[in-house]
Order: structure tokens, then C-alpha cells, then sequence
């Protein structure tokens, strides 16, 4: 039953391109670590549309360190602010396009792109990036700044009234798109075990926590006993992180007196089945779209970083998270707005959000905000391949 695996990208620190090369260039700005994740997709979407074209990444030393490298997309450090440092880079990359993220926008460098003839676009505008205090006592200055993009794509209306704050009216196109991010692709899975799981939990509440590290075990067990003491046929997936790594959660399953299965060793669940250990490699894509909950996991212990909620958004499953997710903190909070994910801080709180979420209205309501969330990512990354591929197409035409 075991699915395969497909292993994470390896990082690598960045290393500047040694050679431009022939064809168009989109010089792609990533403000932020998060930001820099998205080259990938965006260097293959353009380039699958327009092949010959290069995706020339910049960033500061701290976000290219984590940059993991990709076909298609070349990186550089982002030159000084001084004109020798930009002309410099301008002339040596000669970029037809700039997608700058975020904001922090740098004003001679973005200036003398412009009078090279460089198409400017400012995406996933946020109000955490733009200029703040410090830019209202040169108002004009960030005006002219501002204005030089063609489009501003901002990420929510608080981003939005901020720009609309330092720009008159008409001085700048700006639009509310929704954050911009790769949207999660659903995960490969085994129909016909689909198939099977879902005749045999057919009506039994399910909830899968995933993702968890070993110190997670003896809270998710807690918490499953009090959901048990109010829907006692409700049964628990517990998916470790690491599936090679599974004594612990077999320690804290026998601990709560658990019947469970294991399921790299063939076993199927009956109705007297409580849990489920989740301890194969590449199955999460079953465990998703079998559970209508998902806590997700590396949350609820100091140090956690958290785990990606677009994941089970993509899948339809309702999402439940700890406080310890600083990987995904905006990310979170934009499912939480919108009614698809809910935030616990122990066992109690936990138990108490599995059990207001387990009535299938409940449930179907969260997986549902979810899933408008996660296609709404999709929407804004091809909103903003289509500006791009448009302004090619008519830098071309002119």
C-alpha cells in the first residue's frame, strides 16, 4: 500500500550567473524568503510559454542562501543603490521585464531600470514592506518611486489603502489580488485504498493530525480520548514526520490504550479500529483526501516551525493548527480570515476544536473556505504570468 516518496528539493546557497544568455529577460525580485520560493514556478510557467526566456532571481544575501537551484531561473545578488552598482547590472543583464515583490523598493536602482526601458511591475504588495513613517517626510520621493510600476498587484486592502495613501489619485494602476503564492497540487494517492478506506469508515468521524513530530505523539493522544469521550466512534491518523521515525507514536498509542493499526504492515481498520498509524513514506495524498480534519503538525512544541496548510486545503480538509508555525505565519493567518483553519494551543484546546469541527456541516463549511483560499492562490499566480507574457508580447510588437 505503500505510495513513493518524492523527496524535497536539496538548498544550496545561491552563486551569481557567470554568463547572460541569448533571449528575453524577467528579472524576478524576491523581498522576502517566501517570495524567493515562487521563481521556481514562475521560471517555469513563463518559460514553458515563451521558450528562450530566463528568469534572472535577485535577492538579498540572506534570502538567496536558502534558494534552492532550478532550470531555467539564473540568480544574482541585488546590486547597490549607487549608479555605478546599477547601471553596471542593468547594462550587463539587459532585463525586459521586473517583477519586484513585496515592496522595500529601491529607488535609484528602479529609476535607472526605467530609463533603460525596463517594464515595471510591484506584486504581493504588503503594508509589512511598503514605506512607512520614515517616507512621509519625503513624500515626493516616494511618490515618483511608486508610480514608475505599471501595475501594482496588492496582496489585501490594507495594502491597498497604504499605497493609495502615498500615491494621488491615477498616479499608479492598483489592484487587490489576493496573496501571491504557489498554489499546493494535489498529492498522488492509491484509489483503490481510497477506495477500500472509504467503505469501511464509511459515517465514522475521522480526523488525521500530520506532519507531527515525536514530542507531538502523547498530545494528539490526549486529545483524541477527549474527542472520544463525546463521539466515541471517532477514529485518529496520526502521520509522523518522519514515517522511518515511528516509535514514539507506537509508545504513546499503546500508552493511551489505543486499538490501532499499523499501516506499512498491511492492516486494515475494523469498527472496533481507534487509530490509525500513518508510517509510510509518500501517502499523505490518501491520509488527505480520507479525513475531512487535518491538524497540522511541528506546531504545538517550542522550536516547531509549522507545517504547509496549503496542503490539505488543495485536498478539502478542514484545518486545525498550533501556535509554532513561523515558516507559515502569513499563510495561516490568511486561511484563518477566511474561516478555513483554526488556531489551538494544547491538548484541551485541541480535542475542543476536533469536536466542534467534526459534524459534517462544520467540517464541509471549513474545507470549503479552504479550498476557495487555495484556488484563489492559484488565481493570482496566473493573473500575474498573463501581465507578464501580455508585456512581452507587446514589447515585441512594438
Amino acid at each position: 500500500m505503500a505510495g513513493s516518496h518524492r523527496p524535497g528539493a536539496s538548498r544550496a546557497s545561491a552563486r551569481p550567473s557567470a554568463a547572460r544568455p541569448e533571449g528575453e529577460i524577467v528579472w524576478y525580485h524576491a523581498t522576502t524568503p517566501a517570495h524567493a520560493e515562487l521563481a521556481e514556478e514562475i521560471g517555469e510557467r513563463l518559460t514553458q510559454a515563451r521558450p528562450g526566456l530566463h528568469v534572472l532571481l535577485t535577492g538579498s544575501p540572506a534570502v538567496l542562501a536558502e534558494w534552492a537551484p532550478c532550470p531555467g531561473v539564473l540568480t544574482c545578488p541585488l546590486p547597490g543603490e549607487d549608479g555605478v552598482s546599477a547601471q553596471s547590472f542593468l547594462g550587463y543583464w539587459r532585463p525586459n521585464i521586473c517583477i519586484w515583490t513585496a515592496g522595500d523598493v529601491r529607488s535609484a536602482l528602479l529609476a535607472a531600470a526605467q530609463k533603460r526601458g525596463v517594464s515595471l511591475y510591484l506584486v504581493d504588495a504588503d503594508e509589512a514592506h511598503l514605506p512607512g513613517a520614515g517616507w512621509r517626510l519625503i513624500p515626493s520621493a516616494t511618490r515618483s518611486t511608486l508610480r514608475r510600476f505599471r501595475l501594482i498587484m496588492a496582496r489585501d486592502t490594507a495594502a491597498e489603502t497604504a499605497l493609495r495613501r502615498l500615491l494621488r489619485p491615477r498616479e499608479a494602476a492598483i489592484t487587490v489580488t489576493g496573496p501571491l503564492r504557489v498554489a499546493s497540487k494535489p498529492l498522488p494517492y492509491d484509489q483503490g485504498d481510497q477506495e477500500v478506506l472509504s467503505v469501511l469508515l464509511r459515517a465514522r468521524p475521522v480526523w488525521l493530525a500530520a506532519h507531527l513530530r515525536p514530542e507531538e505523539a502523547g498530545i494528539i493522544v490526549r486529545s483524541n480520548a477527549e474527542v472520544m469521550r463525546v463521539s466515541h466512534r471517532a477514529l485518529l491518523i496520526m502521520a509522523p514526520e518522519n514515517p522511518g521515525e515511528s516509535g514514539p507514536f507506537h509508545d504513546a498509542l499503546k500508552a493511551g490504550n489505543l486499538r490501532y493499526i499499523t499501516w506499512s504492515q498491511g492492516a486494515l481498520p475494523d469498527e472496533t479500529t481507534q487509530a490509525i498509524l500513518a508510517d509510510t513514506e509518500g501517502e499523505l495524498g490518501l491520509w488527505y483526501r480520507v479525513a475531512p480534519i487535518t491538524f497540522m503538525g511541528r506546531s504545538l512544541v517550542p522550536g516547531g516551525r509549522g507545517s504547509d496548510p496549503d496542503e490539505p486545503a488543495a485536498h478539502g480538509s478542514a484545518i486545525l493548527y498550533g501556535p509554532n508555525i513561523g515558516d507559515h505565519v502569513a499563510t495561516y493567518a490568511h486561511y484563518a480570515g477566511a474561516g478555513a483553519a483554526r488556531i489551538v494551543r494544547d491538548a484541551a484546546t485541541l480535542a475542543g476544536a476536533v469536536r466542534r469541527t467534526i459534524p459534517a456541516d462544520q467540517s464541509a463549511r471549513m474545507a470549503h473556505a479552504a479550498w476557495d483560499v487555495a484556488t484563489q492562490n492559484a488565481a493570482v499566480m496566473d493573473r500575474l504570468v498573463d501581465v507578464v507574457l501580455t508585456a512581452l508580447d507587446e514589447r515585441g510588437a512594438g
